[in-house]
């Protein structure tokens, strides 16, 4: 049968097309429909229809234009029956049919899709216009809460971003046809362009301004899934991806750092033979008696031992540590060394370290030269 006999009959069978069918039988039957009338050859209608006036003894007819002016017309009409036909479809139906049908004619965006199909889009994108308007709208809104609400904290910002995930997804799902079919044609959907990057904004303002690590990799990971079909906007997103993700490592290290050094410092001794008190190390400071030094106010430190002996005999050593701030000092007298050892371990590491460095930059400064 030939390419024209063929469309003009899919074209009539269009007409029984209801929600009774499945979105795959619906997408099937317009991707063969729209690669049949790209078949449509007029130079063939042409020499078809001047073999059936020859045998009928009209003239032949001889200008092309002719036959390419009916075949656009008879195009148009192909275009109106399938269009029928998806609006006989419930929404969310029409959505995924014309999506599945894009998807395929294009390869997800890869290649050129047949005519018929693209001018679907073009009518489907303005159709939806309105749609996605609203949910834009809705959008902006959320960004500008999320934005006034960061200053809160994260359990503030949470509820905004889930809502604004689930407007970008309804979006995203509404867009998507359209999306594939500007890609495949080399350009970009404008409106989801102007979407995506008013929520990578916020993302960047996010933890910029705020320190929101886990949202704003969370608006980048939402990002890289819907918008994949805007090539130059995915590259932007894959540097922020990457960016933070370096940084999310690097404070899971410091994290990890901290908490071992934490463990590393801490230490806590009974001194005293019948009234005890206590002496402790930890990341909250330095404990004796009744005060307590925190670890980044400590500017002083000393220890040492003292052997005594009779006669030549050793008698014991008096152990001494010493560690204060600007303003005070307090001491500690221990007889017990192992006591002494493992405290004065733990306080080189937890303040004599950062009392070294800090010696050191105030030398290489010329401060005291």
């Amino acid at each position: 049968m030939p390419a024209l006999a063929k469309a003009n009959l899919l074209a009539a069978a269009s007409e029984v097309v209801d929600a009774d069918f499945s979105s795959d039988e619906v997408s099937d039957f317009i991707h063969d429909f729209a690669l049949l009338v790209d078949d449509i050859d007029p130079e063939d209608v042409l020499r078809s229809i001047n073999e059936d006036r020859a045998v009928s003894g009209f003239p032949e007819v001889r200008d092309i234009d002719l036959i390419e002016a009916e075949l656009a017309e008879r195009k148009r009409y192909y275009r109106n029956a399938i269009k029928a036909a998806l609006n006989r479809l419930n929404s969310p139906e029409l959505v995924s049919t014309m999506t599945m049908v894009v998807d395929n004619a294009t390869l997800g965006g890869e290649v050129h899709a047949p005519e018929l199909i693209d001018e679907l889009v073009d009518a489907y994108a303005v159709e939806t216009q309105g749609v996605l308007a609203k949910e834009s709208q809705n959008a902006d809104r959320l960004i500008r809460t999320a934005l006034e609400s960061a200053k809160s904290g994260e359990a503030a910002v949470r509820p905004l971003i889930d809502k604004l995930e689930l407007v970008a997804r309804t979006w995203d799902k509404i867009a998507q046809p359209i999306q594939l079919s500007s890609k495949a044609r080399g350009l970009e959907h404008e409106l989801s362009k102007e979407l995506a990057y008013s929520i990578r904004s916020l993302a960047i303002d996010l933890f910029n301004e705020h320190d929101l690590l886990v949202q704003s990799q969370r608006l980048t990971k939402l990002l890289s899934e819907l918008f994949s079909e805007l090539p130059e906007f995915v590259e932007r997103v894959s540097a922020d991806t990457q960016a933070l993700s370096d940084i999310a490592k690097q404070r899971q290290k410091s994290d990890r750092e901290q908490r071992e050094w934490e463990e590393e410092i801490a230490f806590t001794a009974d001194v005293g033979v019948v009234f005890k008190d206590t002496l402790s190390i930890s990341a909250k400071g330095i404990s004796w008696k009744e005060k307590t030094y925190p670890l980044e106010s400590i500017t002083r430190v000393k220890w040492g031992g003292v052997r005594h002996s009779v006669n030549g005999i050793p008698t014991g050593t008096d152990y001494t540590m010493a560690f204060g701030d600007n303003r005070t000092e307090s001491v500690v007298s221990i007889k017990r060394e192992a006591t002494y050892t493992k405290f004065t371990e733990k306080l080189w590491r937890a303040v004599c370290v950062r009392l070294m460095t800090d010696i050191l930059k105030t030398l290489k400064s010329g401060l005291y030269l």
